[in-house]
């Protein structure tokens, strides 16, 4: 049967118990899941034209709540680079690739409550899809999120609570309503049935080009859910013979709130700890991109609960990785610049999407991007802004988190070298053209 277990202590939770993270150190599960062998490419024409076609790689089949998610459009931009459309979606982001799993198996298991925490995008997918099934919805929201995202979250029926401070503080919240009884937490980026949502991602890219992926592939990061998906999804192909090459990941933060990039350049197996931020400026410590002045992290230990090991096995379900939560029993601080910031204050960028000081999947990023030979690339704020008018100017309005892997691609440099497909993963109606410098 399929259970939850965790990459760092070993401990499994069967999926029925409601138990949202490990209780021994705190940090997200991985799922123990092996796709199906015998399916090729040329054997899915006919299926339903959504992300259920891939129904023997994913581990629900079906959904009673479906919207017909996924099958996004494959566009060139250049002649080297193409754009994913998964604005397209039914609630306008990529999110509902994941929300609709999770969404699905809340469902089935019938809890009195679900709760979840998002910048926005993630919650307008679960209120949207908790609404289909029928389950009452809280979505926890940090304060200045979008009014155009917590107006769909309100239009979906869900309870918006935003809370006062930045992303972490926002989380800290969710977490501590998700430890009541009956309560599912919706997480996107504790929960591992979303990250087999997002992987979905990948499947439809191999499919669309015929059996193979490309030679890289750009995705934001954040909390890291689109690219661990990309991940598990290249590991799977590989595993089961579907594919004879597996693409670099080019990992895109913002410079103004870039810890994965500061830990990747300094060689870092996870977050850097308290001060070390204050190495790594004006770029020094690596290439591909500038830093700015580092930082100061409050906060839980970092990677506590285990040393680097080797990644998780495709064909058991685990993402491609290391496991590790950010920090042992406690949910980690806040803050943010390029290696986490100091104070408590997370600072602002327009790609509020992926303005995540401590993610709890640190370590699986860090080694996944290695693993894959590809590399981190961050953006100014100046250049978010030059991509998404350069998109609009394309006739694709993308909101300014879905343009930050353009802004990286589209100022060059042999990171991106070769065929590049860039994710947009949000419309440009959630947060409109940003304001001028």
């Amino acid at each position: 049967m399929t259970s939850y277990h965790c990459p760092v202590d070993g401990t499994r939770s069967a999926i029925t118990a409601l138990t949202w993270c490990c209780p021994v150190c705190r940090g997200p599960w991985d799922l123990d899941f092996t796709p199906a062998r015998g399916v090729a490419a040329n054997a899915l024409a006919g299926r339903a034209d959504s992300l259920w076609r891939y129904k023997e790689f994913l581990p629900l089949d079906t959904s009673a709540i479906s919207l017909g998610e996924g099958r996004t459009l494959l566009v060139p931009l250049t002649d080297t680079v193409s754009a994913k459309l998964d604005f397209l979606m039914p609630t306008l982001s990529f999110k509902d690739r994941g929300a609709v799993m999770l969404g699905e198996l809340a469902r089935r298991l019938g809890p009195d409550r679900v709760v979840a925490d998002s910048s926005g995008n993630a919650g307008t997918s679960f209120a949207a899809y908790c609404a289909r099934a029928g389950l009452p919805c809280t979505v926890y929201v940090p304060e200045g999120t979008s009014a155009k995202k917590t107006e769909q979250i309100r239009a979906h029926g869900a309870r918006l609570v935003t809370v006062p401070g930045g992303r972490e503080a926002t989380a800290r919240a969710a977490r501590a309503a998700a430890d009541e009884p009956g309560v599912f937490y919706a997480s996107h980026v504790f929960n591992p049935y979303f990250l087999h949502g997002t992987k979905t991602y990948a499947y439809e890219l191999w499919e669309d080009l015929g059996g193979r992926l490309p030679e890289a592939l750009a995705v934001p990061v954040g909390n890291g859910t689109l690219l661990l998906g990309v991940a598990l999804a290249v590991a799977e192909l590989d595993a089961l013979g579907l594919i004879t090459a597996r693409p670099r990941l080019i990992a895109v933060q913002a410079e103004a709130v870039s810890p994965l990039a500061a830990a990747f350049r300094a060689g870092a197996d996870d977050l850097l700890p308290v001060g070390a931020g204050d190495l790594l400026r004006d770029g020094e410590g690596g290439a591909d991109g500038m830093l700015p002045d580092g930082g100061t992290v409050p906060g839980g230990d970092v990677g506590a609960g285990g040393v680097p090991g080797p990644g998780g096995d495709a064909g058991a379900g685990s993402v491609p990785g290391t496991g590790g939560g950010a920090g042992a029993g406690g949910v980690p601080g806040t803050g943010g610049n390029a290696a986490g910031g100091a104070g408590g204050v997370e600072p602002a960028t327009l790609a509020e999407g992926i303005a995540i000081p401590r993610p709890p999947r640190a370590r699986q990023i860090l080694a996944a991007v290695r693993e894959s030979g590809g590399t981190f690339l961050t953006v100014p704020e100046d250049g978010i802004r030059e991509a998404q008018r350069d998109l609009a100017a394309r006739g694709l309005f993308v909101e300014t988190t879905g343009v930050a892997c353009w802004a990286a691609v589209r100022a060059g440099g042999d990171a991106v070298r070769g065929e590049v497909v860039v994710p947009l993963c949000g419309s440009g109606l959630k947060t409109g053209m940003a304001a001028s410098a």
